[in-house]
């Protein structure tokens, strides 16, 4: 019976010990992507931040104006979601989904309609699942996402929003606070608005040729695409932090077990010495 045991707990370990190597070679990948994706977020912020200067200096102009700015009625809304391509995140996925679910109801709530732009293979399948209507689906970008492809994307929504397809742009990501906390936020991207109060007050603005409107205009691929992409690299990092966390936790518990088995494992062993022991003993008492 003891001996029974012991196979047993042997297997066990074994198995244990298999779950743990993969697991440790899950968070030391998990960790080699998320300085990557760190350092491309750290990459893109300077220029990010000067175009957005340079459009909160146009919109302090006394006459701008823009299609871009200005609110419509249609009560319309293209919803984007960016969640992960991967599973074995901890929370990561359920929580931005969850966010981006709530968000959806409440546009439905108050009778407006909706689309939704899923980035990432889990926002494409939790959206699929349900009764949305997604419209734009983009799995699988952002390990090896490029400018060029976000480019296309924000060219996309600029066409469909000029078009009247609707007259609002949400998104919906995860961002990165620190290796051990990501939260879900949410963002509005069209119509463009806040630009006065960050640029300050009213004030006559640098002189653009040909035009502040036409130079706005121009920079709206490039702010829209910085948006989506900034996003989409925030996610992705963030991503990678639930990831290290997971398997690291996934380690020290498979740690603990393999320590609570080899306890159980070498009880049943001395328990088997001690029963031979005793019968060898009475066996010579015997004699």
């Amino acid at each position: 019976m003891a001996t029974a045991n012991m196979k047993d707990v042997k297997r066990r370990i074994k198995s244990v010990e298999s779950t743990m190597q993969i697991t440790k070679a899950m968070q030391l990948v998990a960790a080699s992507k998320l300085r990557r994706a760190k350092e491309r977020a750290v990459a893109v912020q300077p220029f990010f931040e000067t175009l957005f200067k340079t459009m909160c200096d146009i919109s302090c102009d006394y006459a701008f104006t823009s299609v871009f700015t200005k609110k419509k009625f249609l009560n319309s809304t293209l919803l984007i979601v960016v969640a992960g391509d991967r599973g074995l995140a901890g929370g990561f996925n359920s929580n931005v989904l969850k966010t981006a679910q709530a968000k959806a109801d409440a546009i439905l709530a108050s009778g407006g309609e909706l689309r939704v732009m899923a980035i990432g293979k889990k926002a494409v399948e939790y959206f699929e699942k349900r009764d949305y209507n997604l419209t734009d689906k983009y799995p699988q970008i952002a390990e090896g996402l490029t400018s060029d492809q976000v480019m296309d994307i924000a060219e996309d929504i600029i066409t469909r929003f000029r078009n009247r397809d609707f007259d609002k742009v949400d998104l919906v990501y995860t961002t990165f606070v620190s290796a051990l906390t990501q939260e879900p936020c949410e963002l509005q991207i069209l119509p463009v608005e806040n630009l006065e109060n960050l640029g300050g007050r009213k004030h006559p603005a640098t002189i653009y040729d040909p035009s502040p409107e036409e130079v706005f205009d121009g920079m709206i691929p490039q702010y829209i695409s910085g948006m989506i992409y900034s996003a989409i690299v925030d996610s992705y990092a963030s991503e990678q932090a639930a990831r290290r966390t997971a398997m690291e936790s996934a380690s020290d518990n498979a740690g603990e077990m393999i320590d609570n088995l080899s306890l159980l494992y070498n009880r049943a062993r001395q328990a088997q010495i001690t029963q031979e022991l005793t019968e060898i003993s009475s066996a010579s008492i015997n004699k």
